[in-house]
């Protein structure tokens, strides 16, 4: 992929234990693919309210290229496929 965009979205919400398991689950498929990730925070910024009403209690919510690809429980190795 040549964009600067990364390639992973990790929508995540503060006080969340699935979003931290997430989290290391994408930190670690993402750098053993060489693909760059990205978190975003749904209970800040500008688009805090759309992103609330959109992923809710749906957070962790993990997107591959713009595609909505799993929430809750990130599986590993369905994300290494999805990066391959």
């Amino acid at each position: 992929m040549t964009t600067s965009e990364p390639r992973v979205v990790l929508y995540t919400r503060p006080s969340c234990h699935l979003c931290d398991t997430a989290r290391g689950v994408v930190e670690t498929v993402t750098a053993d693919a060489g693909a760059g990730w990205r978190e975003v925070d749904i209970s800040e910024g500008p688009d805090a309210d759309a992103l609330t009403a959109k992923y809710g209690e749906y957070v962790p919510v993990v997107e591959v290229d713009g595609v909505q690809q799993g929430f809750w429980r990130i599986d590993p190795a369905r994300l290494a496929r999805l990066l391959a």
